[in-house]
Parts: C-alpha cells; structure tokens; sequence
C-alpha cells in the first residue's frame, strides 16, 4: 500500500488507543502527527513513539493546521465536544464507539459534521471485521436466498477486566450495554441489510460489587419476518472463544488452560486500587509503537464471538479466518487470507472516504442507528416493552 497519508491527530491516548496502536503504527496509509492527552507521561511517549506533536487539550489539537483527521478516542462522554471541535476546525472525523450517549448527541455530531462538510466516520466495532464482510457479500449475492434469522453470542470475562469508576456506572456510559453491544447491534445490522424496527430486551445487575449490567438478551426485530437475537455474557465463566478455536476477539490465540484470569486478578486488588490497576497498562506506562511494529502480523482477523446468519436455503457462519458455510448439499469453508496488519479494515473506510471521496458506510446515520439501538435495550430492559426504533435510516 503507497500513495497520499492521512495525516492523523488522536484525542485521547487511553483504552481505545492501545487497541488501535498496532494498526495505526503499522498501516502506510497513515501518518501520526499529533496527540491531545491530559496524562504528559503519555504525551511524552507518543512524541517518543512518532516523533509528532502533543498537546494537553483536544481543542488544541483541533486547531492543528497539519491534521487532515482527528480521532476521537476519548472517553464516551466526551464524545461530543470532541467531534464538534474537530469538525469545527475542518477535520475529518473518526470517532470510538458508542458514537453517543443519547439520541441527542448523536444528532448533534451528525449536524456537526454535515454543517462542516467533513466525513463523521464511527469505529472500530466489530462490523468491519473482514469475515463479516464477507459473509454480508454472500447474502447480498442472493445464492442461497434471503437472510431470515441473526444469532449473535459471545461470553466473556469482560465485567472483571480493570476498570475506573465511570466504567462501572451506565449512567455515564458503562457496563456491557454501551461499551459491548454495539459490536453485536452492527454486526447484526450488516448482515440484516435493512434498518431494524424495534427491540425488545432483558439486562439486569448480576453482580452488585461491579454495580452495571454485564450482561442482556435481546430480540431485534428488521421487520418481514427478520430477526435478531443478541446474547452477551461478560461475568467470567463460560467462553465463546472455545468456539472459535481459542483464537481471541484480537485475532491471536489464547491460553485455553488460563481460565479465571480477570477474577484472580482483581481478588489481589485492594478496594480503591483498581483504577491504578488499569492505569498500570496505559499508554505510556508500558508498550508502545515500537512494540506494535515488530509484532508479527495477526495470524487470524478480530472477532466477536458466534454469529451464524441463518438464509433460506444455508447458514453462514464468520471465524476469525474465513466463513463457513452449511448449505443444502455441502458444507464447506471460505478463507480469507491473513491480515498483514490488524484492523486495517477501519483505515480502508476512512482513507477511502477522505481521499477518495468514497461515502464510508459508518457514517454518523450508522452510528447514531447503532446508538438508538443501545439506548433502546436499556429502555426495554428497564420498563419490560418492546421500543420502536425511529432513527435507523434507510440501511
């Protein structure tokens, strides 16, 4: 890959960053010149690691003349002020999931970006992942007729990794329903093709101690007989990656014998410390770009957990290597090759759209659908009905 770079600047050098270092120190397409991060050890390892700029504020940042883009990889709740900063001063807009907290804020990025003629792209969630893409290829070819049922399942240890206060509190964007379900929501929606009706969902607080729901159940309704199921556990007992062969959501293989990791972990914290705890895996307080780019490349694409698309005459099934598919008279595999850098999928998009004019399909319209979608479960959760979806677009 060669040719014209995105000229990049990060807002926030937190969770979100470290899980999208190794693709933006890997991928040609892009060139890092600047970071904003309240954090200077941070700051000072991101000069270190790309010989760029750093600033204390993202506003800062935003003016940088030498930014064609700016991702906004800050925390959820500062989503906003961070997308209509950047748009604001002429730049182009990758932005972490959730987009949103509220419907509200959702359209006010959209507005933002629209009002500024610049590209809102949202990502990374798990719909860019190549085998998803793949799998929504084969529906759109139409050789084994029309997509019917979506079930989407993942168990994780997600509630007991490290985590600050305000990641433990949905009120500000915690718990499983913001942080995970919008992965299972667009990888649904890909698949479905069409923009989903209504949700009707269950998700409740397990466990007391950690105070958000880790995990729900929920049916999404696309209409014509088109449903979803989403099911997501994040409390550290059973595993879906033994269903994908113990290759993990990073597309590199996991310890099957290393069972109960995160809850050990977190049994040696004392009370208070488990936000240092996490602070300990920073960036800036351990590995860095260089270690990125010496990594081998991932042997597998991202992934997150089962899927299987269920069309009238097959049931395709992505993996983190390809697509299985169980047809009428055949069941057979579709690889993909291996990705030489992770993620790259999210740096097509937005390289595709800021230089070549190509309109990215997660856009802010899909980010906000996705939003709704999540702000809707936990509506549902809460009151026990089903929620009409009234901000899904066209797709």
């Amino acid at each position: 890959m060669s040719g014209p770079r995105i000229r990049l600047g990060v807002a926030g050098l937190g969770r979100a960053f470290m899980l999208m270092l190794p693709t933006l120190a890997r991928d040609p397409r892009v060139a890092m010149v600047a970071a904003a991060d309240p954090r200077p050890e941070a700051r000072a390892r991101f000069e270190s690691d790309f010989g760029a700029r750093s600033y204390a504020e993202v506003e800062a940042l935003c003016a940088d003349p030498a930014l064609d883009a700016v991702y906004v990889a800050s925390p959820h709740q500062f989503h906003l002020a961070h997308v209509r900063a950047a748009a604001a001063a002429g730049k182009h807009v990758l932005v972490e999931k959730p987009m949103a907290l509220s419907v509200a804020d959702g359209l006010a990025m959209v507005e933002a970006a629209q009002a500024a003629g610049v590209h809102l792209v949202v990502g990374h969630s798990h719909s860019f992942d190549a085998p998803y893409r793949r799998a929504q290829e084969m529906i759109q070819a139409g050789e084994f007729g029309a997509v019917r049922m979506i079930t989407a399942l993942n168990f994780t240890d997600y509630l007991y990794r490290p985590r600050r206060p305000e990641e433990l509190d949905t009120a500000q964007g915690g718990g499983a329903i913001f942080s995970q379900a919008p992965h299972q929501v667009e990888v649904a929606r890909l698949l479905a093709g069409r923009p989903a009706r209504s949700i009707r969902a269950v998700a409740t607080v397990w466990d007391r101690a950690r105070g958000t729901e880790g995990a729900y159940n929920a049916l999404l309704d696309f209409g014509e007989g088109l449903s979803a199921t989403l099911t997501y556990n994040g409390h550290g007992h059973f595993d879906t990656d033994e269903f994908q062969d113990w290759i993990g959501e990073m597309g590199t293989p996991r310890d099957a014998a290393a069972y109960g990791t995160a809850r050990a972990a977190l049994r040696g914290v004392a009370p208070g410390e488990e936000a240092a705890l996490k602070e300990r895996r920073a960036y800036g307080r351990g590995a860095g770009a260089e270690e990125a780019r010496r990594a081998p490349p991932p042997p597998a694409y991202n992934h997150f957990g089962l899927v299987i698309a269920s069309l009238e005459r097959a049931d395709l099934r992505p993996t983190p290597r390809g697509v299985m598919v169980y047809a009428d008279d055949e069941r057979r595999f579709e690889p993909l090759p291996p990705p030489d850098v992770p993620r790259a999928e999210v740096i097509d998009e937005l390289h595709a759209a800021i230089l070549g004019g190509v309109p990215p399909l997660h856009d802010g319209a899909w980010g906000l659908a996705t939003a709704e979608i999540c702000l809707a479960l936990l509506e549902s959760a809460r009151t026990g009905a089903e929620v009409a979806l009234r901000h899904q677009g066209a797709a």
